[in-house]
């Protein structure tokens, strides 16, 4: 009897803490995919450094993200793609390249940087299963992002990329209700 009370209790810790670790987690559906992700928390830690990034881009004529539709009018079998796409842009060239002289500011970038990670892993799996496509338009709005992004030096485009940080995580919220 004692031991049916001990492993109810260890197990009601564990379910508690795994409602704890997805307290804030919303799953977002991307084509056929889905992910659990906090964007609020990913929110939270770029509006704390965003005016600081932001100040921090001298031009303000061109954007990365928004030039004509770069991410307006995805299809829903394109979804997929193109976040993965995004999240492997932000890790691999973006976040390399933006280091401030501010601690707090790299830790908040790392601490995004990460939850990018993490959302690519996911986003890799479901590509491994085949189910998030590639298709011609969603390479084109990628080549986009990649054009506009290439007309800067790294450590500009960089900084202006994570400033537009804001118009990604929209577009996600946005096109994760159309399902």
């Amino acid at each position: 009897m004692k031991g049916s009370h001990l492993f109810l209790c260890l197990l009601s810790m564990v379910c508690c803490l795994n409602l704890m670790a997805t307290v804030g987690n919303k799953i977002f559906h991307f084509g056929p995919c889905r992910v659990s992700m906090s964007i609020s928390e990913i929110r939270s830690g770029f509006n704390t450094i965003k005016a600081n990034i932001q100040a921090r881009d001298p031009i303000r004529t061109l954007s990365i993200l928004s030039y004509p539709h770069s991410l307006h009018k995805v299809k829903s079998s394109d979804r997929c793609c193109v976040s993965h796409q995004l999240f492997n842009f932000y890790v691999d060239k973006v976040f390399r390249h933006c280091r401030t002289e501010d601690s707090y500011v790299n830790r908040k970038i790392s601490s995004i940087a990460n939850s990018f990670l993490s959302l690519r892993r996911s986003l890799q799996q479901c590509q491994e299963q085949n189910k998030c496509v590639c298709g011609q338009e969603s390479t084109e709005k990628l080549k986009q992002v990649l054009g506009n992004y290439e007309e800067l030096n790294v450590t500009a485009a960089a900084m202006k990329s994570l400033g537009e940080l804001d118009i990604l995580l929209d577009w996600m919220e946005k096109e994760s209700r159309r399902r």
